[in-house]
């Protein structure tokens, strides 16, 4: 997968956030004076302000992106690339095309007055704090539901490219990225309760699992809704 280049604080208006936690802090040389009294950086006010203004870019991003004419995306085209992915007992699959990286699970930090149910925090991804969302909670999943007996505990963090900027969304464990027959996809029924869920294309069969195939832009719309 392709790096994380555009998550250094160089995506829009990144250079107005100093990322001093880089600079003097606890991934700096932790010259800082506030390191004494906070600890950590997350600790700091000064962390958490720039968390916030982090939450506010993608609510520009989004007032900016009404102001310009879109480009109407052609409906026929159906993906073939699909990464599959598990939450609880669920398997899913997302478009390959707005996946950024898979990386390991990181500390999510909490924010005081978060902004939707679907906020957990943030994380920081390679210097560079990035929104974390819940995919269970914009699926409207049981939060309660434990993993299948038997299955891997491995969880890791889905890096999506959403409107404003890269967005972390933490799952319980991938299988892969797998090429699916295009025929398959385009029989892939939308019957049966799952496929009647929240952002789903269709349900598929796939090594004698029942594989929920997400509708990609309408949960990358949702992704922007819950941040701005």
């Amino acid at each position: 997968m392709s790096g994380l280049t555009d998550l250094n604080l160089t995506h829009h208006d990144a250079e107005k956030i100093d990322d001093c936690w880089n600079r003097m802090g606890i991934h700096g040389d932790r010259s800082c004076p506030l390191l004494a009294e906070h600890i950590h950086c997350r600790n700091c006010a000064v962390y958490s302000a720039a968390a916030t203004r982090l939450l506010d870019r993608y609510s520009l991003q989004q007032e900016r992106a009404e102001q310009v004419a879109t480009v109407e995306v052609d409906s026929d085209i159906v993906t073939r690339s699909l990464l599959m992915f598990r939450l609880g007992e669920e398997w899913l699959g997302l478009a390959t095309r707005c996946l950024v990286e898979i990386a390991p699970l990181r500390p999510i930090h909490s924010l005081p007055h978060q902004r939707s149910r679907a906020l957990l925090g943030v994380a920081n991804v390679r210097g560079a704090l990035v929104a974390c969302l819940s995919l269970v909670e914009l699926l409207g999943l049981d939060a309660s539901v434990t993993p299948p007996a038997g299955a891997r505990i491995m969880p890791r963090m889905l890096i999506v490219g959403a409107q404003g900027g890269p967005v972390v969304l933490p799952v319980d464990e991938v299988d892969g990225i797998h090429g699916i027959d295009q025929r398959l996809l385009d029989n892939a029924s939308a019957a049966g309760p799952q496929a009647s869920a929240r952002f789903t294309r269709g349900v598929l069969p796939f090594r004698g699992r029942s594989l929920r195939w997400l509708d990609e832009e309408q949960l990358l719309s949702a992704v922007t809704r819950s941040l701005t």
